[in-house]
C-alpha cells in the first residue's frame, strides 16, 4: 500500500478584494511585476524562489457564508530578506499594521500587515526557509 502524503506544498494563496483593479495596481507595486495569469475575476502572481502563487479573486465570488478581511484565522508568512526594510515599504504603500516585526527567536522575525483589502499579509526572516533553499541549490 502506498502511502498519501498530505500537505506537500504551498500551491496557492488567495485573498479577496472588493475592489479587484485596485488589488491587481497595489500587488503589481508591492511586487514589481504584473499578473502572470488573469481571467474575470481573478488574478495571479507567481513570485519567489519556488515561483509559488498569490491569487486575488474578486470578492462577488466568495462561497456563501464565507468571511472576507482581516477577521482571524490563518496568517501566511512570506520569506522576505529584511523584515522592518519591507514592513516600513508595506506601510508606506497604504498597508496597516497587524503585528510590528517580532523577534521569534534566533533566526526568525515575524510582522503582519493588513492590505487596502482586508487581507492580513505575514512576512518573515526564516533562517529555515534559506537552509531549505541553499540545500535544494546544491542537489
Amino acid at each position: 500500500m502506498s502511502e498519501t502524503k498530505t500537505l506537500r506544498g504551498l500551491t496557492t494563496v488567495s485573498f479577496w478584494a472588493d475592489d479587484l483593479a485596485a488589488a491587481k495596481k497595489w500587488y503589481a507595486e508591492l511586487l514589481g511585476t504584473d499578473p502572470y495569469f488573469e481571467r474575470p475575476g481573478y488574478a495571479e502572481f507567481r513570485l519567489g524562489d519556488y515561483q509559488h502563487e498569490l491569487g486575488l479573486i474578486d470578492s462577488r465570488y466568495a462561497p456563501g457564508g464565507s468571511s472576507t478581511g482581516a477577521v482571524g484565522g490563518a496568517v501566511v508568512y512570506w520569506h522576505v530578506d529584511d523584515v522592518t526594510a519591507t514592513f516600513e515599504k508595506l506601510l508606506s504603500i497604504g498597508a496597516k499594521e497587524h503585528e510590528a516585526p517580532t523577534v521569534r527567536g534566533q533566526g526568525f522575525i515575524t510582522a503582519s500587515v493588513v492590505d487596502p483589502f482586508g487581507n492580513i499579509l505575514g512576512i518573515m526572516y526564516n533562517q529555515h526557509y534559506l537552509d531549505v533553499l541553499d540545500s535544494n541549490r546544491k542537489a
